[in-house]
């Protein structure tokens, strides 16, 4: 079974995240980046179904500048076989169409059975890539997956839906599928693994020269301020202000 797993590389939580001058993009050199979260879970989950089935190949596919790098040393340092880095500068698309393009021409020639992304980034949280992919190469998708179950020429898929429910639904492969946060365990990078990373093909690829959808205008850091307003008057009265600003300042009605 071959299974490609996208890794995204994003600001720490405890980073810094300073606004260039032009207020167009963040400063990346003073940046701290980690792997996404809920893409750790996706290569958790595609290296113990290699694992359950005793073969098989797991590639990692990253998609950005130079740096992303370290990230996709990792993947290969906790167990993925090979690595394909799709190699652009990050400020230049930020389109979950285009990125999934993107992919989509890399995975196309590759002939994978089951792809798995994270749900969402930890950056911009649109959570789109991994549906858009399933779409476009015209697989079974699923997202918001905490349980996956493997059988011959099949995968199901325990999905969390809303109010405590769930979901069980049966996916013939080829496959994309949206790794949900907590589903496994990840491992650490053992000794062995990283030293044997440093010897893993990581195959660097241009992209193809996308139209993007969306553009970014402006980054800025959000205004706050708090003001107290003493409300008098009869109960009424007080009510009748309450639920005048509630609707037409605080507009919550």
């Amino acid at each position: 079974m071959k299974i490609a797993v996208l890794v995204k590389q994003v600001p720490g939580s405890e980073s810094p995240l300073p606004i260039n001058s032009d207020q167009k993009w963040v400063d990346e050199n003073t940046i701290a980046y980690i792997m996404n979260e809920s893409d750790n879970y996706a290569l958790e989950e595609a290296l113990q179904i290699r694992e359950s089935k005793g073969e098989g190949e797991v590639v990692v596919i990253s998609l950005g500048p130079v740096r992303i790098q370290k990230v996709i040393r990792e993947a290969l340092a906790k167990g993925a076989d090979r690595a394909i880095h799709i190699q652009m500068d990050s400020e230049s698309e930020i389109d979950p169409l285009s990125t999934a393009s993107h992919f989509v021409n890399v995975m196309k020639v590759e002939g994978f059975d089951l792809v798995f992304s994270g749900l969402q980034s930890d950056d911009i949280g649109m959570g789109q890539t991994g549906v858009l992919i399933g779409e476009l190469m015209g697989m079974a998708t699923a997202s918001l997956a905490i349980k996956t179950e493997v059988g011959d020429g099949y995968i199901k898929v325990k999905r969390e839906l809303e109010a405590g429910w769930f979901q069980w639904v049966k996916l013939s492969l080829p496959a994309s599928i949206s790794i949900q946060s907590g589903l496994n365990t990840p491992r650490y990078p053992s000794l062995k693994g990283i030293m044997g990373a440093k010897k893993k093909e990581i195959k660097v690829v241009e992209p193809n020269k996308n139209e993007s959808k969306q553009t970014l205008e402006k980054i800025y850091l959000p205004n706050s301020d708090k003001q107290t307003v003493m409300i008098e008057g009869s109960i009424d009265q007080m009510v009748e202000k309450l639920i005048d600003t509630f609707r037409n300042n605080i507009k919550i009605f």
